[in-house]
């Protein structure tokens, strides 16, 4: 890309009117610097359908020299705007510490609530700000007032950060975890369902679930369990972590009552912050992880009530879903299955590959897992690497032997044509 196209391009990804973060009252004028070139230069009438827009996109994405980088289900890079955001807030707090610690930036956490509100369809009152998936799931599973006997669903394909808080809080005092098999390659999402109705006793109280599980990248159907559930009178909690930020997602829409996800993934934020909502109704069976001056708060507020915390990294949040919106959340859920689809193509019917992830776009979306047949997959992963600068992750569990590939918005067919030759050549 010539130095105009970059220079214009950055320039488009300045703070748009949703989702915006307001600047800074002290410091300002090293923000406006940082900042001063990205001008709005109409991207969302351009043309997202040109491989041209998303070398754009790429371009703000830096990565180590000869790096492919096909992991950002393990953790997604920071775009050079939300990077150069937090960086001007860090500079900020560092310039005057007590006062940006406490209460000077309330009113910019409050534009970060509304902005990721606005992104997943909900009331600002159901969005805390924490620090990850694990804190969400750890506060849902400790807040239950479960009695010996009870049960909680767990299927088999649940994070360990989604199956370990329940063992610990929960387990341990006599409830029964009920651990369904998930099928891998299931042929509808009703088949999914039936696995969830049919391990639901009288005796259920809660379903913890993936939204997409880090395994295979199955996409689970919270909103049928959770509809199902809710006739029951069971409790739906979600571990998002693979999925906020990938496509276009309406919590309201999905139904469930809590939902945690860590954003430095899909939405690429600034490391160890995350989102967790709570559906209003909800919400009085939650208590706080931690306890400090406010704790009586009833409010949402009272689930983020760390006293003093990493803020720039929570206000960079912000950025990147300012970042998010000056895309544009449609062309972000459009590029991700154009990815997936180009890549199953290429795959399909070459009898050296077997694919391990559902095909249908109800079912996965931007992580796809292959097995390259007759070979062990640990050995595959360092030849990618060694060979090719090809970052992604080896699966073992659950018989799959394969490689698991993230097609995150800063992945061209370009880089999808050199995964694929790499696959073919080692094959």
């Amino acid at each position: 890309m010539n130095a105009k196209n970059r220079r214009n391009f950055l320039k488009a990804f300045g703070f748009g009117a949703a989702g915006a973060i307001a600047l800074p009252a002290f410091g300002a004028t090293k923000f406006e610097e940082i900042t001063a070139y990205w001008d709005d230069l109409g991207l969302g009438v351009q043309d997202d359908t040109s491989e041209a827009y998303w070398d754009l996109v790429k371009s703000q994405f830096i990565f180590a020299e000869g790096l492919y980088y096909f992991n950002n289900a393990s953790l997604g890079p920071s775009s050079i705007a939300i990077q150069n955001a937090t960086k001007n807030y860090r500079d900020t707090l560092d310039g005057f510490p007590s006062r940006y610690m406490w209460g000077g930036w309330k009113d910019e956490k409050e534009t970060v609530r509304k902005a990721l509100a606005a992104m997943f369809a909900v009331d600002a009152e159901e969005i805390a700000l924490i620090h990850n998936t694990t804190e969400g799931m750890n506060l849902i599973a400790r807040s239950f007032d479960l009695k010996p006997g009870d049960e909680v669903l767990l299927a088999d394909h649940e994070h360990p950060s989604g199956t370990i808080p329940w063992e610990a809080w929960q387990e341990s005092k006599g409830v029964t975890l009920v651990r369904p098999k998930l099928p891998i390659l299931p042929k509808s999402i009703e088949e999914i369902v039936t696995v969830y109705e049919k391990a639901i006793t009288s005796k259920t109280k809660v379903i913890s679930m993936c939204h997409i599980v880090n395994t295979n990248g199955m996409i689970l159907p919270v909103k049928e369990v959770s509809e199902m559930a809710h006739k029951r009178g069971i409790f739906v909690a979600v571990d998002g972590a693979q999925s906020a930020g990938m496509f276009g997602i309406n919590l309201a829409d999905l139904g469930c009552d809590f939902y945690a996800a860590s954003s430095h993934k899909w939405l690429f934020s600034p490391k160890g912050v995350g989102v967790f909502y709570a559906k209003k109704k909800s919400q009085s069976y939650l208590k706080p992880l931690m306890v400090a001056r406010g704790h009586k708060d009833t409010s949402i507020r009272r689930l983020e009530n760390y006293n003093t915390r990493n803020l720039p990294e929570v206000l960079g949040l912000g950025a990147s879903v300012a970042f998010h919106h000056k895309i544009g959340a449609v062309r972000i859920h459009n590029r991700i299955f154009v990815l997936k689809n180009y890549f199953r193509k290429k795959i399909e019917g070459n009898p050296k590959f077997k694919l391990k992830t559902p095909k249908d776009d109800s079912l996965s979306a931007a992580i796809q897992v292959v097995e390259i047949l007759g070979k062990e997959v640990r050995d595959v992963k360092q030849e990618l690497w060694d060979t090719y600068g090809i970052d992604c992750r080896p699966m073992t569990g659950f018989g799959l032997n394969a490689l698991r590939f993230s097609f995150a918005i800063y992945i061209t067919k370009e880089d999808i044509d050199y995964l694929v030759n790499a696959l073919e050549e080692l094959a």
